[in-house]
């Protein structure tokens, strides 16, 4: 189909180019800009001069070509739905980042007792001040932090903790219930 010094062009890639080499599936061209580029033998197409190009462009619906290279918008976050009333859930970034402005000459021990620390003082407001729900969020890492405020949770006998939402935190993220005592 392809022979040496054939005139063609890259469907996905506005590559145009001359053919030095065939190697059974493969092409290898040098584009116009002086490039040596390979390609599969789907990739391209003969052209003799640039009307052939307008000629396949026109034969082909381009719009319809558009649509499928399109690459597709990400899917944001889905929105919890809440009544107006209904007050948002408290969340904590334990990132050292977060909690101070320079961490450096800090050690893993002193990073990790600070975001301890500063967890264990959250969960002890939420319980004093009676608030039902509250979200950690420590990142995916490799688990230490996540093991620590397991542990600290543990400990507290009104408490339940679990994973939070996957679609709104990913993996990096425990979502606290504090179980309210009647006074």
């Amino acid at each position: 189909m392809f022979s040496k010094g054939d005139r063609v062009s890259a469907l996905d890639e506005a590559v145009n180019g001359i053919v030095l080499e065939v190697k059974n599936n493969e092409i290898i061209i040098e584009s116009d800009e002086g490039f040596v580029m390979t390609y599969l033998v789907n990739e391209l197409i003969k052209i003799n001069n640039s009307s052939d190009l307008d000629n396949f462009r026109g034969s082909h619906n381009l719009n319809e070509i558009k649509q499928q290279k399109e690459i597709p918008k990400p899917r944001s976050f889905v929105k919890e739905k809440r009544s107006k009333n209904e007050i948002p859930v408290p969340e904590f970034d334990l990132h050292i980042e977060k909690l101070v402005k320079n961490f450096r000459g800090m050690s893993n021990y002193d990073i990790l007792t600070l975001q301890s620390e500063t967890a264990k003082r959250h969960v002890e407001f939420a319980i004093k001040n009676r608030i039902p729900k509250i979200v950690f969020i420590h990142g995916v890492g490799e688990g230490v932090l996540k093991s620590e405020l397991d542990f600290m949770l543990g400990r507290f006998d009104q408490i339940a903790f679990q994973d939070a939402n996957y679609q709104k935190y990913g993996l990096g993220a425990t979502e606290v219930y504090i179980r309210q005592s009647q006074k």
